[in-house]
């Protein structure tokens, strides 16, 4: 069987997006066949699959997987790779609702460039100290969608982000489930530079949506940015956080960027065998 899919990037995030309205596939393959189409160099390869699927609640229904074949909640790049599939494919409007394990969201897409409204974060803790190495370390947490923990750093470029956010991601601190580690230097007036350990991908990123809105977030929280924030991604975009916060608690967080259509092709059976 070949399956006809989009090769789609979100700010370096890169993904493999299927409509899967009418199912191919069944319940109990899903992990096992993200996992193999995932593969780089021996399959289609990316950082995760989505399945855009039939919602009575919202325009579409997804189904996220990461490159590791475990099921997202969220993913503020790959929501704005489905936005804009589902608009191209005729799914839904420019203007458009797709349904979560996080809840539903709404998103904007305009040419290239998509707006996502993101789901009402919460969880908010700051400059908690945890040990790692034997050194303490200040890190702030808030979940977007999905967990991620935030530390600031003077020197992004030095820094080993597998090792350390490894250490954070699979911390005691944060289990059972684990988090995201993102590292965030502050660069000016409402402007930011960003790394992330992606879990799930289990490696550095070039971006992660759900990673640079609870940075921007923290660092509203603590005094060091305003709406509307820019942020600088590995991959080099410069992606946009609106957001309206009224004490310790936020009203609304929109994310905004590009998204690229890399190719459209067949999957062959051999892909995923």
């Amino acid at each position: 069987m070949k399956i006809p899919f989009m090769k789609m990037s979100g700010s370096g995030n890169d993904f493999i997006l299927i409509d899967h309205r009418k199912p191919f596939l069944s319940e109990d393959r899903f992990k096992e066949f993200a996992r193999k189409v995932c593969r780089r160099r021996v399959s289609v390869g990316a950082d995760g699959i989505i399945f855009i699927e039939p919602s009575k609640r919202a325009d579409f229904k997804w189904r996220f997987f990461n490159s590791d074949g475990s099921e997202g909640e969220m993913c503020g790049n790959g929501g704005r790779c489905a936005a804009r599939f589902a608009f191209l494919k005729g799914i839904a409007g420019s203007s458009l609702t797709f349904e979560t394990l996080a809840g539903i969201l709404s998103a904007h897409v305009n040419d290239m460039r998509v707006t996502l409204e993101m789901t009402k974060p919460f969880g908010l803790k700051l400059d908690e100290k945890i040990l790692i190495d034997e050194r303490e370390y200040p890190i702030s947490s808030i979940n977007t969608g999905v967990p991620h923990a935030v530390f600031f750093w003077k020197s992004l470029e030095t820094l080993d982000v597998v090792k350390v956010g490894r250490a954070i991601r699979y911390h005691s601190h944060f289990a059972p489930a684990g988090t995201n580690a993102n590292f965030v230097r502050v660069e000016g007036d409402s402007r930011l530079s960003i790394r992330t350990y992606e879990r799930g991908v289990e490696d550095e990123t070039l971006a992660c949506g759900t990673g640079t809105v609870a940075s921007t977030l923290v660092a509203a929280f603590k005094g060091l940015v305003r709406s509307p924030a820019s942020v600088q991604t590995r991959g080099g975009e410069v992606l946009t956080v609106h957001f309206e916060i009224e004490g310790h608690e936020v009203k609304k967080v929109f994310y905004e960027g590009e998204v690229h259509i890399i190719y459209e092709a067949e999957m062959w059976e051999e892909a995923y065998s």
